[in-house]
């Protein structure tokens, strides 16, 4: 009778998981949108996604292709509003990551860095995911876009097209980083919706994904064995 219930919870499982843990933890699939990199969830430095060139007005930058095809029909949509947007910076090495960090430890310390700059392995960049924005025809990287047209256009309808802003204000004591209104990263548009509704940072999100997950399979398990 027990291996008989026992059965039962592993069927509820698997019927929840059918596809593998991919497809109900997507956060923990690397080759996902929803994957999440930070500090607590870093990758190898071996790792390094197929990219392409995004055509897209601003410096030459890569993507995983459909993090490019997804910024290139952002920026199609800002340019019909009369937007103008500059890529500047996409996919990054680790190598390249751990120079730009290191740069930055030396010029200005290391919990300034820790502040502004990801550990390399920690980078939504080097997952080919991530986006760094600017206002067409400029590069510079600062608090300020947020304030201009284009930020605030990339803040109210970046979701529209799977991605979201990683970084918000107010928000460091969660994601570690200040305040980055240029830095989007790549989700799909389900999940993009998502969390843009939610109000939540990527953290917090997937944090109440996961949970929701838990509470189903303690309750089916429940069920199965009052």
């Amino acid at each position: 009778m027990i291996l008989g219930k026992l059965v039962s919870v592993l069927a509820l499982s698997a019927t929840l998981l059918k596809g593998g843990m991919d497809v109900a933890m997507p956060d923990k699939n690397i080759d996902g949108t929803l994957y999440l990199v930070n500090r607590q969830h870093m990758v190898s430095e071996n790792y390094a996604p197929d990219v392409r060139v995004v055509n897209a007005t601003g410096m030459k930058q890569s993507m995983r292709n459909d993090a490019a095809t997804a910024l290139e029909e952002m920026f199609a949509a800002a340019k019909a509003d009369k937007v103008g947007l500059s890529t500047v910076s996409g996919y990054r090495s680790y190598t390249k990551q751990q120079t730009i960090y290191s740069r930055k430890q030396k010029s200005a310390g290391q919990t300034t860095a820790d502040l502004l700059v990801a550990l390399p392995g920690s980078s939504e960049h080097q997952m080919g995911m991530a986006m760094d924005l600017a206002q067409k025809g400029g590069s510079q990287l600062n608090a300020g876009f947020g304030s201009t047209k284009a930020g605030q256009w990339v803040n109210v309808n970046a979701w529209k097209y799977g991605f979201i802003v990683r970084y918000p204000k107010d928000q460091t004591a969660i994601t570690g980083y200040a305040f980055e209104p240029w830095h989007v990263r790549y989700v799909g548009k389900a999940f993009a919706k998502a969390v843009f509704d939610s109000g939540d940072v990527l953290e917090t999100y997937v944090s109440a994904h996961r949970l929701a997950i838990y509470d189903f399979l303690i309750k089916q398990t429940n069920e199965v064995l009052p």
